[in-house]
């Protein structure tokens, strides 16, 4: 690689220093970076430690000193939040808040919000967390907050915040919710410690079934075909991952005319400690498939569904001929997904009706699939930054203007078909998922064959992640530092043997491509991510993760459409994408273990 002629360097000069420290707490990705862990008692982080320590000086709970950092991050921050709120919401004792846990839940953080007398919706069981969404936007509440930590491992805990909209919290309330939780960390009183008030005060009511049935009853606006799907002789398995998908997806197969999907018995029911997984995420693959698979292959089921733990998230599985099994990516059930609802909404929707009305939404690090299909088929599609946060506030700003989104996606098995709810969702989409399977059965067409004729008509789109761990801020930082100043104080001018004709530095805000060099999308300053457009069609986005301690890779090269030399372009983008990888992070000098998808 070598330096970008006629690039200028990172805005300021490089203002960001190898030697500076990551940022221990986001005011811009509140949801990404509220999580916690008990794995140990130091965090490196000075902040957090004194608030440790002071919170251990007030907690009057013997038992709760072995979840501290649960207790900081998750009870401290709904002070927080409280206070915030009654500024924004003069009527907040009438809107209230919703509250929901997956199964590592921690149920008596509603107690909190009722002490201060704002009701609480306090689901009695655990949900999924599109259901809180949801039910915020159905019912109107001030906020929601969903206590899960997803598809991380079993020791860590923490939260996701919705406004009143739906949509994950995003700026400016994340930073003033932030400030507000830094001024009010005390607990209000004694009776702060009262874990059974969640259960025995007035103002708390259990929306379980009451949002049960009617999540379900909309659900009804994405099932196309029922005749379709109580007679196909498609078999479905479904695993839940030790999470709290399983009764939710039967209950949408039954609304959409199905019999249960067959459930993975060693992981059906909940399980916080994920017993029979190495790791509780489904993006994985192969690797934590494997129950699934062999249990689908005994009761001859095609197609495998399954749900991260706190089911917002949905990986797929197609058995091809003979035995061998195809996981789709979150870039490959994109464009299967959006084709599938602009399909059904044309058949309800005959000419002329417009599509100019229609979006389809996708981060900028997954596919661009959908932008290719619009430019053919009429419909707008935007980008967001990564993470449906994003996604969901487009979302909010797009139907107050009068617009549909139809469908929206992020490369990591993050789906969303209709409006339903502003956040990705992994129990719709896997029942849509299911008719999708049934209709194309009636076509004699597999998923896998479906995909195939996508992209013989709009271009393959061939795509690679791959991610780099590293859980040391200091080496983050110098690895972007380094890359912001490659020779000479600018960016990499080639990689692989390709120019670079565009980069984007998402962090400082810089775009190669525009007049004053600024980016469009909004600035991230509190994670780093740069791009770049290679001159053979190649897009490459390094990014930081949000929830994890890992650079991820995202490469994806797009082919014209008649394009048949797959295998070719996939050997392109692998040793481009290794090139990278090795070049820019230099995972042996850094010491860091990379995993290529």
């Amino acid at each position: 690689m070598s330096r970008c002629p006629g690039v200028s360097g990172p805005p300021g000069g490089g203002s960001l220093r190898d030697d500076e420290p990551a940022a221990a707490t986001s005011a811009e990705d509140l949801n990404a970076n509220v999580k916690t862990s008990t794995r140990c008692w130091t965090t490196g982080e000075p902040l957090l430690d004194l608030r440790v320590h002071r919170w251990l000086s007030w907690d009057k709970v013997g038992h709760t000193h072995t979840h501290t950092h649960t207790r900081v991050c998750v009870c401290g921050y709904i002070l927080g939040l409280y206070v915030y709120l009654s500024k924004c919401f003069p009527d907040l004792c009438t809107r209230g808040v919703v509250i929901g846990f997956d199964t590592r839940g921690q149920k008596a953080s509603g107690c909190t919000s009722e002490r201060q007398d704002v009701p609480v919706l306090l689901f009695s069981t655990y949900v999924p967390t599109p259901f809180v969404a949801y039910w915020v936007k159905r019912f109107g509440a001030a906020a929601g907050v969903m206590i899960t930590a997803s598809h991380n491992p079993k020791e860590d805990n923490g939260y996701k915040v919705y406004w009143c909209t739906g949509a994950q919290i995003s700026s400016p309330h994340d930073k003033e919710v932030l400030r507000c939780i830094e001024e009010n960390e005390e607990p209000w009183s004694d009776a702060c410690w009262d874990a059974g008030l969640a259960d025995s005060s007035p103002l708390r009511t259990d929306p379980l079934v009451e949002v049960t049935c009617s999540y379900m009853e909309e659900l009804k606006s994405l099932c196309f075909h029922r005749d379709v799907n109580s007679s196909s002789p498609v078999k479905f398995v479904h695993s839940a991952f030790h999470g709290v998908g399983h009764r939710y997806v039967k209950r949408a197969f039954q609304v959409f005319g199905f019999p249960p999907p067959v459930p993975v018995p060693e992981q059906k029911d909940p399980d916080p400690d994920f017993s029979s997984l190495r790791c509780p995420n489904p993006e994985e693959g192969l690797s934590v498939l494997e129950l699934s698979l062999r249990l689908a292959e005994r009761v001859g089921a095609r197609v495998v569904l399954a749900t991260d733990p706190d089911a917002d998230r949905l990986a797929v599985a197609e058995q091809l001929p003979g035995s061998d099994w195809k996981v789709f990516s979150g870039n490959e059930m994109a464009p299967l997904l959006g084709w599938w609802m602009l399909f059904n909404w044309r058949e309800r929707n005959p000419p002329p009706a417009d599509t100019k009305r229609l979006y389809m939404l996708a981060t900028c690090v997954s596919s661009s699939i959908l932008r290719t299909m619009a430019q053919q088929e009429g419909f707008n599609f935007e980008e967001t930054l990564p993470g449906f946060k994003w996604i969901g506030k487009r979302m909010v700003e797009l139907s107050t203007a009068g617009y549909r989104v139809l469908f929206a996606f992020e490369e990591s098995i993050g789906f969303l078909c209709g409006d339903m709810v502003p956040d990705k969702d992994g129990v719709s989409s896997a029942v849509v998922v299911a008719e999708m399977t049934a209709y194309l059965q009636t076509q004699n067409l597999s998923l896998t064959q479906q995909l195939h004729r996508i992209y013989q008509r709009y271009g393959f789109h061939v795509s690679r992640t791959s991610y780099v761990v590293c859980d040391h801020p200091p080496t983050v930082q110098k690895i972007f530092g380094r890359i912001r100043r490659f020779e000479d104080g600018s960016y990499p001018n080639s990689c692989a043997g390709h120019q670079v004709v565009r980069i984007r530095d998402f962090t400082l805000g810089y775009d190669s491509s525009q007049p004053d060099h600024s980016c469009m999308l909004p600035v991230t300053k509190s994670s780093q991510m740069v791009s770049f457009n290679l001159a053979n069609g190649i897009l490459a986005t390094l990014r930081t993760s949000g929830t994890e301690p890992k650079i991820k890779c995202y490469t994806e090269l797009c082919a014209a459409p008649g394009e048949s030399e797959v295998s070719r372009l996939e050997a392109e983008l692998e040793d481009v994408t290794r090139t990278l990888v090795a070049e820019l992070l230099e995972p042996e000098k850094n010491n860091l273990i990379g995993r290529l998808v």
